[in-house]
């Protein structure tokens, strides 16, 4: 047993060797290496940046600044090439500088910094997208290293709050990035051509008085949807594109009017397409040809006392009703309705419990027809259909050759040749979105689909090629929906 002076030494000792151990640590924190093999690493070797519109400018993006020697290093320079010239702005650790240029930064040993990174783009005078490079050079004892930096640079055309009161076309030359509502005045027609790419910022309309016509083809179809090209920053970044409500919608306003959306994609707002009329007396006109409404914060189609025309097309994942329908004469041939909204990964979101496809037959409205033939209804609820009428045996409608999921299924003369759902279907290839896995929404039938090949040969050799190009006539045995299953190309 030690005794006590014994022990009071060994402790005093043990004492000592802790305060060394942290005075020598401190030290190194002070000491600062002059040594050119120390190095800085990067989270990255370059940050790429989506296209940026000119003159609005990108969000921020960091890069890591990592110290992992033993020692201090001192930066004795850091800064763009391209110095106050450059499209790329940066700020370090919390500070700025006009020049893009910083001087003598010390980073302690096993410590970190930030340096965020943004980028505005001037106009380029193109119509194409240029390319846009930079980098971050970096000085520690001689040793000269580097982050670089790219983005492409788009020219577009900026509608803020425009309001058109004469008949006009937008062409596909250059995006429009559109800003508050874009406003056709009554009775006036706007035209969309092939390639057309309206950008809408958030909250911003498109508010039609007048009449619509978007003249999309498969080659160059037009494209709405929001004007945020990066990636949203959760704990799994993914882009902001693939998330709903950046932006308001399509409103069809005129009681006269005659539209036309042919290869339409349009995604990720509020409302895709609401069509609506109070007046019972005048009918307007909509078609919708080979189009794709996806990813609506709320609805993807709204109708109210006007006839639509739906061919060839793809309508999915709302929060609220896919397709709502009362008054007027609704035709849907050879299209998807899907609902599967809640297997999106953002949090927060989630259905309302409303059908996929609701009819709504009320005395106060346009007299009322409705036809679906070779069209799917699904979703991840048990009743994705709901028809409302005071006399259903009595109300004027065909539902033929479809795919409907709903559990109870309805005896009624206006249903035949109707697949109703079970359990063990497997619809479609995929009904969930997995940024992790590369995975997304897609809607061609699974090969075990109880779809392939029971579509009306007749109302298909209407529409030879499904919504992805692909001949749905092949052996005679077209799939239901707006897509024909394909095999996996090897």
């Amino acid at each position: 047993m030690q005794s006590f002076p014994t022990r009071f030494i060994f402790r005093c000792f043990a004492f000592m060797a802790v305060i060394l151990t942290i005075t020598f640590s401190s030290c190194n924190d002070e000491l600062i290496s002059t040594n050119p093999k120390d190095k800085l690493t990067f989270s990255t070797d370059t940050l790429s940046f989506d296209t940026v519109f000119t003159t609005v400018g990108s969000a921020t993006s960091k890069i890591m600044i990592y110290n992992r020697n033993n020692l201090a290093l001192n930066i004795s320079h850091l800064g763009i090439a391209g110095g106050k010239n450059s499209s790329f702005r940066i700020n370090v650790d919390g500070s700025l500088n006009a020049e893009n240029q910083f001087n003598n930064i010390t980073i302690r040993a096993n410590d970190s910094m930030f340096i965020f990174v943004a980028v505005t783009v001037n106009p380029q005078n193109v119509d194409s997208p240029v390319f846009i490079q930079d980098s971050i050079v970096f000085q520690t004892n001689g040793t000269i290293q580097n982050v670089k930096l790219q983005a492409f640079g788009q020219d577009m055309k900026v509608l803020r709050n425009k309001r058109i009161l004469s008949d006009s076309t937008l062409t596909a030359e250059k995006p429009y990035l559109i800003f508050g509502n874009l406003t056709l005045d009554s009775a006036k027609t706007l035209t969309l051509k092939a390639g057309c790419k309206l950008y809408f910022h958030n909250n911003a309309n498109m508010m039609i008085y007048g009449n619509l016509k978007a003249e999309g083809t498969a080659d160059s179809p037009i494209i709405m949807r929001g004007d945020r090209l990066d990636n949203i920053k959760f704990a799994t970044p993914f882009p902001y594109n693939n998330v709903a409500g950046q932006w308001g919608g399509v409103y069809l306003l005129w009681n006269g009017g005659n539209h036309l959306l042919q290869h339409v994609n349009m995604n990720s707002g509020y409302v895709g397409i609401y069509y609506s009329n109070n007046d019972r007396n005048t009918v307007p006109n909509l078609e919708i040809a080979d189009c794709r409404i996806h990813n609506f914060m709320v609805y993807g189609l709204v109708v109210q006392n006007g006839n639509v025309l739906v061919t060839n097309s793809e309508i999915s994942n709302t929060s609220s009703y896919s397709v709502y329908l009362s008054g007027g004469k609704h035709t849907f041939l050879q299209s998807t309705i899907a609902n599967y909204f809640d297997n999106n990964t953002v949090p927060h979101t989630s259905r309302d419990k409303k059908p996929a496809v609701m009819i709504m037959n009320l005395n106060r409205v346009s007299p009322m027809e409705t036809i679906f033939r070779n069209c799917i209804i699904s979703g991840n609820y048990e009743n994705e259909f709901s028809l409302a009428s005071r006399f259903l045996d009595q109300y004027k409608g065909v539902f033929d050759h479809c795919y409907i999921r709903k559990t109870d299924s309805l005896k009624l003369p206006q249903f035949s040749n109707i697949r109703w759902y079970n359990r063990k279907d497997t619809l479609f290839k995929s009904i969930r979105y997995d940024y992790e896995k590369k995975t997304y929404f897609n809607f061609m039938p699974d090969s075990v689909s109880p779809v392939r090949g029971k579509a009306d040969l007749a109302v298909a050799t209407q529409f030879p090629l499904d919504l992805n190009g692909n001949n749905r006539l092949t052996g005679n045995k077209p799939d239901i929906g707006a897509y024909q299953w394909q095999p996996i190309k090897k």
